[in-house]
């Protein structure tokens, strides 16, 4: 069924749209998840629908058997991308795990705005998108992933999270049926 309507106070949740994470080699053009999320969060923005900007600043501690990967020291690795046009009405989040709202206060945030529905779209699908979605259900929000604004480093990984995981997690619409439904 279609997405038909979004909560009064929806917030898109734009994960890990930054300088370092765009760079790295996609198998959708990062560059159309970038324009696709842009115009989503312009369209948030002109309903004073809440956008939530994450980024990841830290790497997790993750596996003990594999040779550990140093995060990057760059500073411009985590910096927003400058098509999101930021707006100081948005929430940043920086985050240390694949998933925005541990290790973060986004959950308070959220909470504190009376939030009860997300919107995810970024950059990797079957990492910090569905790592932020899989939480997101179990703290009870209402959550909506646009599939066409979103990407990942492994095509397989990607299809089964849009087919097999969100489905089973929340509603699924691309940019195009979202943006109609905010009118």
């Amino acid at each position: 069924m279609p997405l038909s309507q979004l909560d009064n106070q929806a917030a898109l949740v734009v994960i890990d749209l930054q300088k370092g994470i765009v760079a790295l080699p996609t198998v959708h053009p990062a560059a159309d998840v970038v324009a696709k999320s842009a115009s989503i969060a312009r369209a948030f923005r002109a309903k004073n629908h809440p956008v939530v900007l994450v980024n990841v600043v830290e790497a997790a501690p993750g596996r003990t058997d594999a040779p550990k990967h140093p995060f990057p020291t760059d500073p411009s690795f985590a910096e927003l991308v400058p098509q999101l046009e930021a707006a100081t009405s948005d929430m940043r989040v920086s985050k240390k795990r694949w998933g925005a709202f541990q290790t973060t206060d986004l959950d308070a945030q959220l909470r504190a705005k009376g939030i009860k529905q997300i919107v995810l779209v970024g950059i990797a699908t079957s990492i910090g998108i569905e790592s932020t979605a899989r939480y997101a259900s179990e703290l009870g929000y209402d959550v909506v992933l646009v599939t066409d604004a979103m990407t990942d480093l492994n095509a397989a990984a990607h299809e089964n999270s849009v087919k097999t995981i969100f489905p089973r997690i929340g509603e699924t619409v691309t940019t195009d049926e979202l943006l109609k439904v905010l009118g």
